[in-house]
Parts: structure tokens; sequence; C-alpha cells
């Protein structure tokens, strides 16, 4: 039972784990605050862009697309049900994920944190809770089938782990600024 709620989870998910890393490689260009600021802090601050964005979010749909191509032979050989990902979905994961981290710098510029700063659990769950959020409301059927207690407990407990160990690799690797 506890595997198959962590694999299901972790399967269901990674469609959203996927758009930030997406957008640090193809990042670049156009704020999308364009610069504005509110009570003298900018909304956003320069590392979110468009381009970014958009890139962040094609990579994540493209990943659950690709997800649904493989879905019955991981889940033969997992030996679990699996989630596929209509695409309406598919797009709320990923555009889902970087909204979530779009809100999550407006909060740390509200709080006068300074772009690269850490905030603990904000910079490893806000993408991941706007991941949940947006499939929630596109699809409330497929979330329900998708993330039940268990798994939503599963991905809020792995998500900071990983999040951690991914962005120390990229930092290690040069394509990230900070470790965090």
């Amino acid at each position: 039972m506890v595997y198959a709620t962590v694999v299901g989870a972790l399967w269901a998910i990674l469609p959203a784990y996927v758009p930030n890393n997406a957008a640090v490689l193809a990042g670049g260009g156009a704020p999308i605050d364009g610069g504005r600021t509110l009570h003298g802090r900018r909304l956003l601050g320069d590392g979110k862009t468009w381009r970014g964005t958009l890139a962040g979010t094609l990579a994540g749909t493209a990943l659950a697309l690709a997800l649904n191509a493989i879905q019955g032979v991981v889940a033969a050989v997992a030996g679990v049900p699996l989630a596929t990902f209509p695409l309406a979905v598919a797009v709320a994961l990923a555009g889902g994920a970087m909204l979530g981290d779009i809100a999550g710098s407006f909060v740390k510029r509200r709080l006068g944190t300074e772009r690269g700063a850490p905030v603990p659990l904000l910079d490893q769950l806000d993408f991941v809770v706007g991941a949940l959020v947006c499939s929630a409301v596109v699809d409330p059927d497929w979330f329900l089938g998708a993330f039940g207690p268990g798994e939503v407990v599963v991905v809020l407990l792995t998500t900071p782990l990983l999040h951690v160990v991914t962005n120390v690799g990229a930092y290690l690797l040069d394509l990230k600024s900070e470790p965090w």
C-alpha cells in the first residue's frame, strides 16, 4: 500500500517537477513584471520571465504527454496503477508549477527578500502547491483519482528533499547562481 502510494504520487506530480528546471535553462528575456514595483519593491524580479515561463510550461506538458506513452509499461513493471494525463491536466500541472513559483517570488518580494535569497519551505513547495491547485481546478475528477490524502502527503514530504538535491546539482553544474 505505501509503495503504491509513493510510486503513484511521484508519477502524478512528475510533470510539475520539470518546468522550473526548464525555465532556468531557457530563461532570460523580458521579465513578467516589466520592472514594475509595489511599495518600492519589484513585483517579481528579473528571474521570472515570459520565455522561462513558456518554456517551463511546454516542457512539463511535453513530459506528461510522453509519460502517457509509457504509462502502461511502467505500471506493469512497477506493479501499480499509474495516472494518465489528459492535455488540460498536463498543462495545469506544468503551468500551475510555474504560477506557484511566480506567486512564491511575489511573496518573497513583499517580505523584502532579495532575488536568490532562500526562504525555506516557500522555495520548495510553492511550485508543487500551484500544480496541485491548478490540476484540481481544471479536472477535479482526475485530481481526486491521482491524489488521495496519502499521495498529497508523499508529495509535500518528498518535494523539499528532491528540490534541494536538484538545485544543488544545478548549482554544481553552474546552471544556477545559488544552491537553493
